[in-house]
């Protein structure tokens, strides 16, 4: 990938550029930033940057033997790691058990988040990037570089690392083999290991403006400027939300459907069909939950913003918008930070592998108390 195929972010492709340039490169870089906003495109295009043999003075040259190979992921000096599931075929698994589906997703699909890697595998429980995974990464970097002059490792959520892969991967952080750069690519930086965070250079990657966005939307679908304007402020900085949002995807569809009834059923107090509910919650898989639990934050906050007529900062899709203007006055000053605390504490204990249905139930219980405040 070209820096040129990488939406936004100009100072940051400048500073990828220049440290190239000056020969100050760092052997450990963090890319961390909000989803959907380019992060991991932004640490290939600067891998192929790195290697390419023909540098132009703001991009790599995309027809070099080099940047042939990179063009399909298929650089033998180019590693992966990423979150992966255990399934009846893999056992144990760590990248290299994915990495044709890896190749395949990320060719297709250049702007994703975790959701639709795990969606693409077909996963029903959470990914992790296992323990047995640092035997790999050792073993790999162990090697002589094929043909490059860096070996680059990119690591994709390195937040999803199990503690004792975390752990195994210090000293080669700190001490990596000479002509190594680590990418790490992060979405929540917070959660990974303090050790790993202190060896990493960290590059703080903001959200992509409206205009950068609207300018994409343009090119790949066949819109008007006014909507692609409308989408991109819609989608908060996030790429990949202003796809879904013109896709009106199964997904944001089926979240908005849950959020709807949730609420509904909370005020009329109907438990019997709110345990139906969760047991139909239930069912989902647990990035799904979390992701549910996203999106109802978002619009338990856009609620607010109408209710207090702030409409400037309001983000919402037609149909949200219709749905809110009878519901928004139920989110006030008197419930909206506990709403908030809620849904926040409940992505948090299944982040911690709680009982899902559990959580559901006493979240749906605490709803119904704050709607009536």
């Amino acid at each position: 990938m070209k820096f040129n195929e990488v939406i936004g972010h100009q100072k940051i492709k400048q500073h990828l550029i220049s440290m190239v340039k000056e020969n100050r490169v760092s052997h450990a870089q963090l890319f961390c930033g909000p989803q959907g906003i380019g992060k991991i495109n932004l640490a290939l295009a600067f891998a192929q940057y790195l290697n390419c043999h023909n540098r132009l003075d703001d991009d790599s040259c995309g027809v070099c033997p080099s940047c042939l190979k990179y063009n399909k992921l298929i650089h033998p000096d180019l590693h992966f790691v990423f979150p992966v599931v255990k399934s009846t075929k893999h056992k144990n698994p760590v990248s290299d058990s994915y990495i044709g589906e890896w190749r395949q997703f990320v060719l297709t699909n250049p702007y994703f988040n975790v959701h639709q890697w795990f969606d693409f595998l077909e996963a029903d429980k959470q990914g992790l990037i296992y323990s047995q995974e640092s035997q790999e990464i050792i073993k790999k970097l162990s090697l002589k570089t094929f043909e490059a002059k860096y070996k680059v490792m990119i690591i994709w959520l390195p937040e999803k690392m199990h503690v004792a892969a975390a752990n195994k991967l210090l000293k080669l952080l700190e001490e990596p083999p000479e002509g190594t750069v680590f990418l790490l690519v992060s979405d929540n930086p917070n959660e990974i290991l303090g050790t790993i965070l202190s060896r990493a250079q960290r590059l703080n990657i903001p959200s992509l403006e409206i205009k950068e966005i609207a300018e994409a939307l343009q090119k790949e679908y066949d819109i008007s400027t006014e909507e692609c304007e409308r989408f991109a402020k819609l989608s908060v900085g996030n790429y990949v939300n202003a796809r879904e949002i013109i896709s009106q995807g199964e997904e944001r569809t089926f979240f908005f459907d849950k959020f709807v009834s949730m609420m509904r059923l909370a005020y009329g107090r109907k438990l019997f069909d709110l345990i139906d509910w969760c047991d139909e919650m239930n069912r989902q898989s647990k990035e799904r939950q979390k992701n549910f639990f996203d999106f109802s934050l978002r619009l338990i906050r856009e609620n607010f913003m109408m209710n207090i007529e702030e409409k400037d900062l309001l983000y919402l899709t037609p149909e949200e918008e219709n749905f809110s203007v009878r519901f928004a006055p139920f989110i006030n000053d008197g419930n909206i930070l506990q709403l908030s605390e809620e849904f926040s504490l409940a992505h948090s204990h299944l982040e911690q592998n709680g009982n899902a249905r559990i959580i559901l139930m006493d979240l749906c219980l605490k709803v119904i108390m704050l709607l009536k405040q």
